[in-house]
């Protein structure tokens, strides 16, 4: 446990069916609540939205964004996290990007760049996924990315913008 609270905007995504909550979309609603208590506070949710799978998976995701605050440090929240996902359902093996029931992941800290082995803040792959972009700017527009120094309205922006055709 730290000391101060700090905010984390965490993402999260489903494309699998559980036998208790129903759709992905369900998914994301018990993981929401799953996200207000023991020891963090869920401060804002985004509306879920519908993306195409990242690598083999064929399935549609539901994805989506959270602002929590927790007194937990950035590895033990992570472990916190992968709590929550297998009480979901979630085997953390085989293949990467594959099927699954829940991913919860830190996208951002309020504490700003964190890197150590096996966790990455911001996410390495944050600037790249519009499906990260999307939820995250609703809650937190104005956070900055500290690599770019861009805000999370601008990285979205500079992903989604029409570009003209060659």
């Amino acid at each position: 446990m730290g000391s101060a609270a700090q905010r984390y905007l965490i993402a999260l995504g489903s494309n699998q069916r559980h036998p208790v909550h129903g759709s992905p979309r369900r998914v994301l609603a018990a993981a929401f609540a799953a996200l207000d208590g023991k020891g963090l506070k869920l401060l804002a949710a985004s509306p879920v939205m519908d993306s195409a799978p990242v690598g083999p998976s064929l399935r549609r995701y539901a994805n989506a964004a959270a602002l929590i605050e927790t007194r937990l440090v950035p590895e033990d929240l992570l472990g916190h996290l992968h709590t929550i996902e297998k009480s979901f359902g979630r085997r953390r093996m085989g293949q990467a990007w594959r099927s699954r029931v829940l991913d919860l992941d830190i996208a951002m800290w309020s504490g700003g760049a964190y890197d150590v082995p096996g966790l990455t803040i911001p996410h390495i792959h944050l600037r790249a996924r519009p499906f990260v972009l999307g939820p995250g700017m609703l809650l937190a527009p104005t956070w900055r990315d500290p690599i770019s120094i861009l805000t999370l309205r601008h990285l979205h922006s500079r992903l989604t913008r029409p570009r003209p055709l060659p």
